[in-house]
This record gives structure tokens, sequence and C-alpha cells, in this order.
């Protein structure tokens, strides 16, 4: 069998078995987790806001986002952000809860193999590409903003 053929089969075998999901559903399930994640960060800002009204937009910014990242590593130990995501789809992974998601996960599921091996090796399979990408582009940014 030659490899073109070889392809087309695997590429029907896959959609025959693939599970076909619902565009509406899905989209109205990852609208509503993703507005209502960002309805509480939007609370958890305004909290602040209000019993620290010392603090400027910046520094609220940065606890409101602390505090989110540390409810979603919080929930995926319990097993709840799994549950969510998995009817919410984009809704729970798009918010920054979504990216601690992708840290604390692979954490928790290899700290079997040992802190070193398990936890520190693995925890940033996912999220390791996003990061790299993030400091890489901050570096040429800062880069360019030094000559300009």
């Amino acid at each position: 069998m030659d490899n073109k053929k070889f392809n087309e089969e695997y590429v029907k075998y896959v959609e025959q078995i693939s599970p076909k999901t619902k565009p509406f559903p899905s989209l109205l399930w990852a609208f509503l987790v993703g507005g209502a994640i960002c309805c509480i960060g939007q609370g958890i800002f305004d909290a602040i806001k209000f019993f620290f009204p010392a603090f400027d937009k910046a520094t609220v910014s940065a606890f409101e986002s602390v505090i989110l990242i540390f409810l979603a590593s919080f929930f995926t130990g319990i097993g709840l952000y799994d549950q969510l995501g998995h009817y919410a789809g984009a809704g729970s992974i798009i918010p920054i809860t979504g990216y601690s998601n992708s840290v604390t996960s692979p954490a928790l599921e290899f700290k079997r193999e040992g802190i070193i091996f398990g936890i520190c090796v693995k925890m940033f399979t996912i999220a390791g590409p996003v990061i790299v990408c993030g400091i890489v582009a901050s570096a040429i940014v800062g880069i360019v903003y030094l000559f300009i």
C-alpha cells in the first residue's frame, strides 16, 4: 500500500471515530463560562479596590491575577477545573485561569515520579512554550524600547 492511500484511509478512519461536537451548545457554554470567569475577576478587582483604596490600578490588577491563578490551581487540584473545562472548552482555557490549569495539571499528574523528574520536569510541558515565547518577546520589546 502506498503512502498516499494509507494517509487517505487513515484520515477517513479518524473522521469516523472522532466524536462529533455540536457547535451551538459548545460555543454557548464557552461564552457563558468564559464570561463568568471574567465577571469573577472583575468582582475580585472591585473588592480589592474597595477594601484597599490606596492601591493603584496596576497593583490591584496584579493582586487580582494572583488570586485568579491561585483559585484555578486550587480547583484543578481538587478536580473541579478539569470538569468545568470538559463542558466549557475554550471558555475555561483562554482566561489566565486556563494557563494556571495547564501548569498545575501536569504537576499533579506526574507527582508520583518525584519532585525533580516528575513535577519539575513535567510541570511546563504544556505551558513551557508559552513562557519561552513570552520571555523572548518581552526581551525583544525591551531591546527595541532601549534604543528608541
